[in-house]
């Protein structure tokens, strides 16, 4: 676990006018509340850089956190328990995260899948993370459903093990089975951390094996493992729960001692034992893997979060590997040697690690020991480059702005505070973090060089395609201890100590929620240019940030299809070197700034995200507008980024997602250009040049009928000033004139792609369907569909995920823009599972077209889309989407109230007449990415003919 992101360096005397706090004087004079214990109130000051809040007890060890922020009528509750896959025991891995997974699995007062109901139903939004050294829950609801998410959150923490059951521990074992086969075995380079973390650690460190664990160890444990897990760590006193939004501390307190105080006491937990790893040999292991491009990694050992030589030895990283700026970036990428490098310092409780990577480019010629020499050398470099001024202020500047984004949603402010308590004691450990880094010198940096980096011992690790072990950086010298795996456990009930709440309520009651608070739609303004640019913009007074979201009518669809990747050069090159300054230079400056600015291609648009420190947002926009009008379009960077882009559509077919939405599209398109990826193919893009690239740009990327959407504390004239910059660009584009006709493909088969020992396979059913609308048909499909695999707790999701164990999520849902519309259902799901995965796709798509929309579902949608309000205009970036949805389609604002207005009003017969019309399955095609000798006779079977396809 990293904590780089809560940890900024500069005193921000600004902020503390942002802080959206109250101080109603309920402190612990007042609150008298029994067994309730105040413990320190932290209010904003003028020139101090904190998170206002106050910080209570409870008899029982809960540690609460408080902050009330009434910017926005949400909430946001996260319950941190201080443990994660450091706290297991050797033989039994994997225990931490498992848990995540169970407690959403039902208590004693909530029924099996109702957490996702309730919270869903409520218009929030929920999920668990599990790292080496903490799990948290957390959910963001609208204010008024603050009780019930209290009620859910204590009935798990003291409730929890009587609903536990052997089934469903069966069940969600197949499901983390599922999540390890698509997040790391059936992934490219997916076993990296574990190999290395192996080879790292000694055997026995709690680090040396992965968060989501061994599954020989899930396999040969039972339920009361688990619960004996559970009764170690998820005590009250081990945990912290932080709660932040439009809240009212004492009724909050109060509901918080109703629910948790009776929960008792679990055993003593202790700060644990800081244990970084040791090396006295460089360490050579390597694997043969299903990728492409061969990989090096080279991992030293450091020290351990919030250690003093933490801070210096993140600068020492950015400087090696940051962007293109760096070291790494010059000596490998700049000159083709590499496709990509970068360093990293992740920071966890108990150690940290300073990790080397690079992937060769094959036209060098290079294998993975060339590429170390060239490490070791860049090494050497630093050593007699030293530290540069430049490299100390943007390293900060990252920090101050990478800090203050974060304090743009409540969850940013309570993830903050959750962790500094957890890992700390002290929710107010802010200030220590910003003196950390602010306080870090040249002679610091070059001395952590020299104390971990020069002359110390890694591990290196080599991922190479298989069958090219000769590519390896040396003959693996090294090899991990062999597990020693016990037969299966004998944990019985009688072996448990359990702990037992007495209250004087009702714990079965689902508490009511109060009356709804008015969201208000956020005030706008509208602007057309003296260029033709179209601006839309609205002032978000809670962080001094200035969102921008340009886009530019030069996107994908634009080009022609034997050229299709053009858009996504361009915007390589736009990210290049100008005319004035070369690309190191442009991310100097940049970087200087804390700003962001990145170009990227869409289906229409070519896309220009802006994000700064509002004190800085000329001098940025400065830099965006040289980078619009003066590219430099230099050959050298043409072919590096053409080069690299070829590379990664080699890549990306090793990628069982990739290729399965590329066949789905190529299949559900004519032969046009939407039938390819924006990125393009090997082929199509060695078909552009650098002409191709400046015909375009001269042709298209100019500001007539462009978009600007700007999210700013900024008042309208202020912002209005800065978008003078853009006066001197001018000019008008083509008109897109593109139709996309259904293709005549073949419908109500299956197209097979092969890739060889998958252990997951990808599907894909559906169809072309409608174009995109805000009111109509489309958006009502949208609700139609929402039960059947728009949401957690749908039938598709359920079935394939929580009662068969097939896969970790499954959905289904309408995607479109103006031109073409999809409805797709699709999963990843066990390559042993893949036709019986198909076989219950097509059993609830069925019967749900046949047999319609419950009336529990029916309310369900109704509460779960019209609550969501509160959630959708919190942040900057929120504010942006919305902004752009008005602007595309020449919106009122009122749409809001019109959209409220259906879901309302919409009835059972309308949806189902909607699923009869637009899930017809002999309307749709499936594709199918898995080893297609063992899939091919299983799907035949099945009764469908089996085409084979290939990207």
């Amino acid at each position: 676990m990293t904590l780089k992101k809560w940890t900024m360096p500069l005193l921000l005397s600004c902020l503390a006018a942002c802080q959206q706090t109250t101080d109603n004087g309920n402190t612990q004079n007042n609150l008298n509340i029994a067994g309730v214990n105040f413990v320190e109130q932290v209010k904003a000051q003028t020139g101090k850089t904190v998170i206002p809040y106050q910080k209570f007890t409870l008899d029982n060890g809960l540690t609460v956190i408080l902050h009330q922020d009434a910017s926005d009528p949400l909430v946001h509750v996260d319950v941190t328990y201080h443990v994660g896959s450091g706290r297991e025991e050797l033989g039994k891995s994997g225990f931490a995260h498992f848990f995540e997974h169970m407690m959403f699995q039902g208590s004693e007062n909530v029924g099996d899948e109702q957490h996702f109901k309730l919270v869903t139903e409520a218009g929030g939004t929920m999920n668990g993370t599990t790292n080496s050294d903490r799990t948290n829950y957390f959910q963001t609801v609208p204010a008024n459903q603050l009780e019930k998410m209290l009620w859910l959150e204590a009935d798990r923490m003291g409730f929890l093990l009587d609903a536990v059951t052997q089934e469903k521990f069966e069940v969600q074992r197949e499901t983390v089975k599922n999540e390890r086969g698509q997040r790391i075995d059936n992934r490219p380079y997916g076993r990296l951390n574990e190999r290395v973390s192996q080879a790292l650690y000694p055997a026995g460190h709690p680090y040396s094996w992965p968060v989501i664990g061994y599954m020989e160890d899930l396999n040969r444990v039972n339920v009361n493992d688990l619960k004996a897990f559970f009764l170690r760590w998820y005590g009250p006193n081990n945990a912290t729960i932080t709660i932040g939004g439009d809240i009212d501390v004492k009724q909050t307190m109060a509901l918080v001692k109703k629910y948790f105080g009776s929960i008792p006491r679990g055993p003593e937990v202790d700060m644990p034992e800081k244990k970084p790893a040791t090396l006295t040999a460089d360490r050579y292991i390597s694997m043969e893997d299903n990728v492409h491009l061969p990989l090096i990694y080279m991992s030293y050992p450091t020290v351990s979060v919030r250690h003093e030589d933490e801070a210096p030895l993140d600068v020492l990283s950015s400087i090696l590997g940051g962007g293109k700026t760096s070291l790494l970036y010059k000596n490998l990428v700049k000159n083709q040697i590499a496709v990509q490098a970068s360093v990293s310092h992740p920071c966890a409780e108990l150690a940290c690690t300073f990790n080397l990577l690079a992937l060769p480019h094959p036209v060098s010629g290079k294998n993975l020991a060339d590429i170390e020499t060239i490490i070791r050398d860049t090494l050497k470099e630093f050593e007699q480059r030293g530290v540069q001024d430049d490299d100390l202020i943007k390293v900060k500047a990252d920090m101050e702005a990478n800090f203050i984004y974060g304090l743009q949603s409540v969850a940013g402010k309570v993830s903050q505070l959750a962790a500094n308590e957890t890992f700390t004691g002290n929710p107010n450990y802010i200030e220590q973090d910003i003196a950390r880094y602010a306080n870090v010198t040249k002679e610091d940096v070059m001395r952590v060089f020299n104390t971990y980096i020069k002359g110390q011992h890694a591990v290196i690790m080599s991922v190479v395609p298989k069958g090219k072990r000769d590519l390896i950086a040396r003959v693996d010298n090294f090899t991990p201890p062999k597990r020693a795996i016990t037969g299966a456990s004998q944990t019985s009930a009688d072996d448990l100590v359990l702990r037992k709440a007495t209250d004087n309520f009702d714990r079965s009651v689902i508490p009511a929620a109060g009356a709804n608070k008015a969201v208000d739609v956020p005030s706008m303004w509208q602007k057309t240019l003296g260029n033709g640019i179209k601006v839309l913009a609205t002032q978000s007074t809670e962080t001094p940030t200035t969102s921008m979201l340009l886009r530019i009518p030069a996107g994908h669809y634009y080009t022609d299809k034997d050229k299709a990747g053009l858009v996504a050069l361009l915007a390589s090159m736009l990210n290049e070197s100008t005319t004035k300054r070369s690309a190191e230079q442009m991310s100097n400056e940049l970087d200087k700034l804390g700003a962001s600015v990145y170009i990227s291609p869409s289906d229409q648009y070519l896309n220009v995200n802006i994000n700064a420190l509002t004190k800085n947002i000329d001098a940025t926009l400065a830099l965006v507008n040289e980078k619009l009008l003066a590219p430099a379009f230099i050959e050298s960077e043409f072919a590096r980024n053409k080069s690299n882009a070829i590379q990664g559509a080699i890549n990306n077919k090793k990628d069982a997602g990739y290729l399965a939405s590329t066949a789905y599209s190529q299949l559900l398109h004519s032969d046009n250009i939407a039938a390819l990826p924006i990125s393009g193919t090997e082929t199509t893009l060695a078909n552009i040049s650098l002409n191709d690239v400046k015909a375009f740009y001269q042709q298209q990327v100019k500001p007539y009928n462009a978009q600007l959407i700007v999210v700013s504390n900024l008042e309208k004239k202020a912002v209005e000033n800065t978008l003078n910059v853009f006066n001197d660009w001018q000019g008008k584009g083509k008109e897109l004139a593109i139709t996309l006709p259904k293709p005549d493909t073949k419908m109500g088969v299956i197209y097979l792609v092969n890739k060889d020992q998958a252990a997951q396979s990808a599907i894909r059913i559906g169809k072309r369907s409608l174009t995109q609308d805000i009111t109509g048909e489309y958006y009502q499909s949208y609700l139609m569909n929402f039960p059947l695999g728009g949401a957690f707790n749908s039938r598709i999701n359920l079935n394939l995920r929580e009662d068969k164990g097939y896969t970790y999520g499954a959905r289904s849902g309408f995607s479109a823009d103006k031109f073409a519309g999809f409805f797709t259902a699709s999963a990843e799901v066990r390559a042993d599972a893949t036709d019986k995965s198909i076989v219950e796709f097509v059993k609830e798509i069925d019967r749900y077209a046949t047999s319609g929309i419950s009336r529990e579902e029916l309310t369900f949608m109704r509460n779960a889309i019209n609550q969501k309000d509160a959630l959708k205009y919190e942040t900057p970036s929120a504010k942006l989407g919305f902004l752009a949805q008005i602007l595309e389609h020449d919106l009122s604002p009122d749409f809001v109230k019109e959209r409220a207005a259906i879901v309302e009003n919409i009835s059972a017969e309308q949806i189902n007449k909607l699923a009869k019309k637009h899930l017809q399955l002999s309307e749709m095609l499936m594709v199918v990415v898995g080893d297609e000798k063992t899939l091919k006779p299983q799907l035949e079977a099945l009764g469908y003919d089996v085409i084979n396809y290939s990207i």
